[in-house]
């Protein structure tokens, strides 16, 4: 018999409580004080900003996965925000997400969606949870300034909240407005953000590089949480330090980093090489269309299985072709003395090749979406 899981009461106490408090003030504001002014609202957003990326970028994609080294100034940078986030320590939440991944889907998964959307958006933090283990975050446990968060936390948190709520509310004249909205608003709309990834993330959306887990791209998302969105990518290629992989991707949590890296405060930036990614991705969509053929009504199923594997061994092989041809390049460039005529004649393959990659890439695309079209089966 499956014993009961204790409830954890200073969570629910305080997230229903803020909850609550918000909801009662807010008329109230409105009511005597009018509609917020211009400082208050950017301040507030500000705020919202400055605790989301200590998350994203310090919380998650730092402490969690270590995607990117980080100098100490920036560290404590992220360490202080986050403490504002009121999201945990960076010791606890940095063990749950490692769980979360290790464990994906399963019993073992703090907030596994397959328990029910609100359990994985925040009920899970309502039930008593297992103490941390040592194991999981041994390379953390060696941060003073970490662990110093982690046993202090409750304390810095309320403390640095309401020294910046004070020193707001004396700047604007404004103490209830203060407390309201750069403190108890910004929070809520922080919070239900930052669920949404363990949510809405595995709930809605397309799955571009993995079917073997709940996690999906989700664009609408990634606007909400700095870039956090595109989260099938990221449970396949966890240690990659960007989410968004292309230049239009919305993920300012990765222009950050990058950023810090221009400026010399952040270094070795872990990114997963395009062949690799390009190879996921058509193996992906092979199963996909594979399984679409599969449950289709066609009299040309052995003619278009044929032509699914010629695209994607073709594909495979050519991206195989580039990828050595990029590393003889450059291997051929830092030779001590490079000999011109090598360099340009690995110039013109690689353009030849990278042209009819493309050519082929885009075929590969209009047959896949004529394959999708394909009436199902009764």
């Amino acid at each position: 018999m499956k014993t009961k899981q204790k409830l954890n009461w200073g969570s629910i106490l305080f997230l229903g409580g803020y909850h609550l408090l918000m909801v009662a003030m807010l008329p109230v504001y409105f009511i005597f004080f009018g509609v917020p002014s211009g400082a208050l609202i950017g301040i507030s957003i500000l705020l919202f900003f400055l605790t989301g990326l200590s998350i994203t970028g310090g919380y998650h994609r730092l402490f969690s996965h270590s995607t990117y080294k980080a100098n100490k100034f920036v560290e404590f940078f992220f360490l202080l925000f986050g403490t504002m986030a009121c999201q945990g320590s960076a010791l606890r939440w940095a063990h749950d997400h490692r769980l979360h991944h290790a464990h994906i889907d399963g019993e073992k998964d703090p907030y596994s969606v397959t328990k029910g959307f609100w359990h994985a958006h925040f009920l899970w933090m309502l039930k008593a949870q297992d103490p941390v283990n040592p194991k999981v975050v041994s390379d953390l446990k060696r941060s003073k300034m970490i662990q110093f968060q982690d046993k202090y936390y409750e304390i810095l948190m309320f403390t640095s909240n309401l020294l910046v709520t004070l020193f707001i509310g004396y700047f604007l004249n404004n103490y209830f407005g203060a407390l309201l909205f750069t403190w108890l608003v910004r929070q809520f709309f922080l919070h239900h953000s930052t669920w949404f990834i363990n949510s809405l993330a595995h709930y809605i959306g397309h799955q571009n590089y993995s079917t073997e887990h709940t996690a999906v791209d989700n664009y609408f998302i990634s606007f909400l949480t700095f870039g956090e969105g595109y989260h099938n990518y990221h449970h396949t290629f966890a240690h990659d330090y960007r989410n968004g992989i292309r230049w239009y991707h919305f993920d300012p949590t990765k222009w950050l980093i990058w950023t810090l890296n221009k400026l010399g405060m952040a270094h070795n930036l872990r990114t997963i090489p395009d062949a690799k990614i390009s190879e996921q991705m058509i193996q992906v969509h092979k199963e996909a269309l594979l399984d679409k053929l599969k449950n289709s009504i066609t009299h040309k199923k052995g003619d278009l299985e044929q032509k699914i594997t010629y695209y994607t061994e073709s594909l495979t092989r050519k991206i195989t072709q580039m990828n050595q041809l990029i590393r003889e390049y450059k291997k051929t460039k830092m030779d001590t003395s490079p000999m011109p005529d090598r360099l340009k004649n690995l110039s013109i393959e690689m353009a030849k090749l990278r042209k009819s990659l493309k050519r082929e890439w885009r075929s590969w695309k209009r047959f896949s979406k004529f394959v999708m079209k394909l009436k199902a089966a009764a």
